[in-house]
């Protein structure tokens, strides 16, 4: 036997080099984090240009057409709101504070969990807060990435955990509580859409977490991605719905 960093081993196992993958342990380049990035500045350049400039950007038929509205869905199925309203945005300033928060979370999973399963993983945390903005406030228009955005976060803390990754000394539940408040503080905020989209990511990271841990990491994207569907067939029932708050405007 051979003495080791983690104990006896046998001759064999101790030549044999185990591949670890960490948070950032993971070789390669965020690319689809900058894909979607790139998608979304695009989509904010063609609206603001639809509406006539950036002031009025929101207004353009590009967002309206786009942004998630219960009472369209329901009434009109314009199901593919459910993710345009997701790569719409406000103005100049939530389009920046919502794509470096998508950044750098980006940078730290996607690396980890390969650019598939990190796309599923968007895609869900996306359709969980477009669930979570229709059963608040099916009735308000609301457009942004952020519901996506505190998915990721959630995610994050979920693999971050599993890996013992103390998650308030790396910030992550700091930076969780702190953007929370604000949900709540700040008006015009798109609550159900920020708290559906943690949720969903806590839920998604989970499986997907499980997955990797376990050598079935497909079977845990499957799983991933049927959580997304389920979001979304659940914002699909509770549009035409009269919602916990009316009236106003929100952005994710």
């Amino acid at each position: 036997m051979t003495p080791t960093p983690v104990g006896m081993r046998c001759p064999e196992c101790a030549r044999e080099r185990t591949q670890v993958r960490t948070m950032r342990g993971a070789s390669g380049r965020p690319r689809v984090t900058t894909a979607i990035i790139a998608i979304n500045v695009v989509a904010f350049v063609v609206a603001t240009v639809a509406g006539g400039g950036i002031a009025r950007g929101v207004s353009g038929d590009v967002a309206r057409n786009g942004w998630l509205y219960g009472p369209s869905i329901a009434d009109q199925g314009e199901y593919w709101r459910l993710v345009t309203s997701g790569f719409l945005h406000g103005g100049l300033l939530h389009l920046a504070f919502n794509m470096y928060f998508i950044w750098i979370l980006g940078s730290l999973l996607e690396p980890a969990l390969g650019g598939w399963r990190f796309l599923a993983l968007y895609v869900t945390c996306l359709l969980c807060g477009s669930f979570g903005a229709l059963v608040v406030q099916p009735d308000v228009p609301t457009l942004g990435a952020s519901g996506a955005a505190f998915g990721l976060l959630g995610a994050a803390i979920v693999m971050a955990r599993t890996r013992g990754i103390d998650i308030w000394s790396s910030g992550l539940a700091p930076i969780l509580a702190i953007n929370l408040l604000i949900t709540f503080v700040v008006p015009g905020i798109a609550i159900g859409a920020h708290i559906g989209g943690a949720l969903g990511g806590f839920l998604a990271g989970a499986v997907v977490d499980w997955g990797e841990q376990r050598g079935k990491a497909a079977l845990a994207t499957a799983g991933c991605l049927l959580i997304g569907a389920a979001a979304a067939a659940a914002s699909v029932a509770v549009a035409g719905g009269g919602g916990l708050i009316h009236g106003g405007s929100s952005v994710l």
